[in-house]
């Protein structure tokens, strides 16, 4: 068990003036907004290096939906003709190509994929075993160690589910949000909860090796009693894992644009009430046996249920990230690919990766990155950074680490970091503290 629960300090204080609207959740250093196409060439020389023998992944963005949800930043685009989702998953398949070969990634074996959206779980079968065959014909699957597909309550069917089995899923994760009716359709959701009731019963029959469900505190509109609810009945489906992620309001949602033009029905909830909401889910799900094993997921078997994507991805290692406006890293550089479906399909087609912004990161920024991302797990483990980087974090960032301690948000000893369990509820709040000045106070994406 990580982050183990403590009695509040006098002295932990929430920052002030926390901002009701912009991005909360950090999956990136440094932040996206200091990403600019010049560094895209540090891509390509990453590419052209000898392949390493380490971890390499795939996300796919799969960015179709029936209806976009208020409070969701991701791309994606509403009720797309068959015709225009088959040319874009053709495109990806291409963009495979082009990557594979590549001298940093031809004849790598992958170790985990990841398929995101949108809504993944919008496509047919047909288009599902198309796009895994094509990504298949370009890279080795044999002995990969994870396949995530995400999918909505509503898209689930038996057939559908029986597809990803075929084609090698291992972890399903669904987007349930909320067990309250009420809540999901002042949140712009297009499910209720027995639609859930009835997907779960479905991919529970089909046999997954880990299901994960989604829930999020704090959704505009919630009380205390609908969210004690929606942990109640979470846990009594006994997924293997529950990820819970406090609502945010960046700037590029509906739920922003409603809360600038002052028509919302109630007010957005603080950040201290969805802290204490998350706390109390966690609570809730160790009472039922889980184990918190970072600042969003609980497990009920940790060393079984291990989420590889997340994993990698935080402590350095390779990802490629296929679709328009994908995200990826490699060789210590970070791209986005072109953000709107004509720039990135036009890419592909004239044979280019459709890369528009990138970050080639130094040694020391990887530090950095490493160290905030892996924080996130509460408890980040120094001695690798020593033997890979050469670097004591307890002298490095001696400042920050002795100013949250001193605070109350985490422990520092001479072998570890850990987060105490209020400094967990707020990490993402915190880890600006360890960036460089010049990122420092900069906007996120």
């Amino acid at each position: 068990m990580i982050a183990p629960t403590v009695p509040d300090l006098p002295s932990q204080r929430a920052p002030v003036n926390e901002p009701v609207a912009g991005n909360y959740f950090v999956a990136a250093y440094p932040p996206f907004s200091a990403w600019d196409a010049a560094h895209s060439p540090g891509l390509h020389k990453a590419l052209e290096r000898p392949a390493p023998a380490t971890p390499l992944g795939l996300y796919i963005h799969l960015p179709f939906c029936q209806k976009k949800c208020d409070y969701c930043y991701y791309l994606s685009y509403i009720a797309q003709p068959a015709a225009v989702v088959d040319q874009y998953l053709e495109t990806v398949v291409r963009e495979c190509a082009l990557y594979a070969e590549q001298p940093g990634v031809k004849g790598r074996s992958l170790s985990f994929a990841y398929f995101g959206g949108g809504t993944p779980s919008s496509l047919s079968s047909t288009q599902v075993r198309q796009l895994v065959d094509g990504l298949r014909r370009e890279f080795f699957w044999d002995g990969i160690e994870e396949v995530t597909f995400e999918c909505a309550p509503r898209s689930v069917r038996p057939e559908f589910l029986e597809t990803l089995r075929e084609v090698g899923v291992t972890r399903l994760s669904m987007g349930v949000q909320s067990f309250d009716d009420e809540l999901l359709r002042l949140n712009g959701r297009v499910h209720l909860a027995e639609d859930v009731v009835r997907a779960y019963a479905l991919i529970r029959q089909t046999d997954f090796a880990w299901v994960n469900l989604d829930l999020m505190c704090g959704l505009l509109g919630e009380t205390e009693a609908q969210w004690r609810e929606s942990i109640r009945r979470v846990i009594a489906l006994a997924p293997d894992g529950v990820t819970i992620y406090q609502t945010e309001i960046p700037h590029n949602t509906q739920l922003y644009r409603d809360v600038k033009a002052g028509v919302l029905p109630v007010a957005p909830l603080s950040w201290d009430t969805k802290r204490a909401r998350l706390d109390e889910g966690f609570r809730e799900l160790e009472r039922a046996g889980y184990t918190i094993v970072s600042a969003y997921n609980a497990v009920k078997e940790p060393q079984r249920h291990r989420f590889l994507y997340q994993e990698y991805l935080w402590r350095g290692e390779d990802m490629l990230g296929l679709g328009v406006a994908a995200f990826g890293y490699f060789g210590g550089v970070h791209a986005q690919n072109e953000i709107t479906l004509e720039q990135y399909e036009a890419a592909v087609a004239r044979g280019e990766l459709p890369v528009k912004r990138a970050f080639k990161l130094s040694e020391h920024d990887q530090v950095v990155r490493e160290f905030v991302l892996q924080l996130k797990l509460g408890e980040v483990p120094l001695a690798p950074f020593r033997e890979r980087f050469g670097v004591d974090l307890g002298i490095e960032f001696a400042k920050p680490l002795q100013a949250l301690a001193a605070e109350g948000w985490l422990i520092v000893c001479r072998e570890f970091v850990r987060l105490t369990r209020p400094g967990l509820l707020r990490v993402d709040r915190l880890l600006s503290h360890f960036y460089d000045s010049q990122f420092q106070d900069i906007r996120y994406t």
